[in-house]
């Protein structure tokens, strides 16, 4: 045990843990070491369509520690779909956080890379994109268009999207994504432990009717003046101004040389818009002094609201999981964590992802080096000329 805990990551993650169990409830933890398999279930989802992809276990092309792995998807345009099983929680009374990273690794153009946490009684090995779910959070990309974080919430049977856009990370280094659920009704989505959008689970989804609507009795008032501007009834049209004509010859055009009267008639100048004509003539607006502003249905409490405090409460909830379609693959996760304590997960993030993130960006970059000083090397044996000895062979044989 002592040779293990001299290993820096391991004896920092020692403390942590040590850290940790004074703090919160871990619902659901998974680091991918030794074992993951009998925890994890691969469904056969699409496997009789021969579209069901696999899962690596690896650290990946490039990282920060060799020996800290996930689970990578391969190979590409397959549906992927795997699951763990936890005690089931609710989250009532409590903050609920979902974290876990994600790097991927083959520059992901179009799929998923997001978690579900599902509730019920779900046949793992039949999970699919048809399985009912609790929540869905993390990164979607798919071309230019669809760049964003998805945290999809299911109230009463129905999938609810978040109506804030939240941009992902686009490139193929780890990040961290982190959704953070309180008891008063608030949330907050962090990525690499950065604050990137919060607020209201009554405003920024549409989980609830509105509480206050148009009164769709209200009618406007018959003497309601919503006219900003009027017209200046003291303004006159100028005299001769509607016998300004709209086009007139155009002085700079000259005669042809070979233009012929007799033959093709008098020349005359084409015509252009007339500069001086401002088309008909209007009178000049003015503030109207009735103007009320524009009119506007009252307000009034909405019948088919009904408040709901526990909106944040996700009940029975026992597998979390990955179901992704991507064309592209190669996205590594890791470091999945389901608890109570946004500071747990914090701490988490920054002695794992925090730790490693300087050595794999190093990792990255020397790799991205040495794969363009390669195409240099191709390109330079493309360029050079053909061998001559099949010249000087033609020319012994003449000798």
């Amino acid at each position: 045990m002592a040779a293990r805990a001299s290993h820096p990551l391991l004896s920092a993650l020692l403390l942590f843990y040590a850290f940790l169990s004074c703090h919160g409830d871990v619902f659901f933890q998974e680091r991918f070491d030794d074992g993951w398999e009998s925890r994890w279930v691969i469904s056969d989802w699409k496997k009789d369509e021969g579209a069901a992809g696999e899962w690596n276990h690896t650290a990946g092309k490039w990282y920060g520690d060799p020996d800290d792995k996930g689970i990578q998807t391969h190979p590409d345009s397959r549906f992927f779909a795997i699951s763990a099983q936890f005690p089931e929680l609710s989250n009532k009374d409590k903050t609920l956080v979902i974290q876990f990273s994600v790097k991927h690794e083959q520059d992901l153009d179009c799929g998923g890379g997001y978690i579900k946490l599902l509730g019920g009684d779900v046949e793992q090995s039949n999970f699919s994109g048809e399985t009912p779910y609790s929540i869905m959070f993390g990164p979607d990309i798919c071309g230019y268009s669809t760049k964003k974080v998805h945290v999809i919430l299911n109230y009463k049977g129905t999938n609810n999207a978040i109506e804030k856009d939240i941009k992902c990370e686009t490139d193929q280094l780890t990040h961290v994504y982190t959704l953070i659920i309180k008891s008063d009704n608030t949330y907050s989505v962090l990525i690499d432990n950065e604050e990137k959008q919060s607020g209201s689970l009554y405003k920024d989804w549409k989980m609830l009717p509105p509480k206050k609507i148009k009164d769709p009795n209200a009618k406007k008032p018959d003497d309601w003046d919503d006219n900003e501007y009027i017209d200046d009834l003291e303004d006159k049209k100028p005299e001769g101004y509607d016998d300004i004509p709209t086009e007139v010859p155009d002085s700079s055009a000259e005669k042809p040389e070979d233009w012929d009267d007799e033959e093709d008639g008098e020349w005359k100048a084409p015509l252009i818009p007339n500069p001086e004509y401002q088309g008909p003539w209007k009178p000049k607006k003015i503030k109207n002094p009735d103007y009320k502003g524009k009119w506007k249905a009252p307000m009034i409490d909405n019948p088919e609201f009904k408040d709901d405090p526990e909106l944040y409460v996700f009940n029975g909830m026992k597998y979390a999981g990955f179901e992704l379609w991507q064309v592209k693959a190669g996205s590594l996760f890791d470091n999945i964590l389901v608890c109570d304590d946004p500071e747990y997960a914090k701490n988490m993030a920054a002695e794992t992802w925090g730790k490693m993130k300087e050595a794999e960006k190093n990792a990255f970059d020397e790799m991205q080096k040495k794969r363009a000083e390669e195409k240099v090397d191709e390109d330079d044996t493309e360029d050079e000329p053909e061998d001559d000895e099949s010249s000087e062979e033609d020319a012994h044989d003449e000798l």
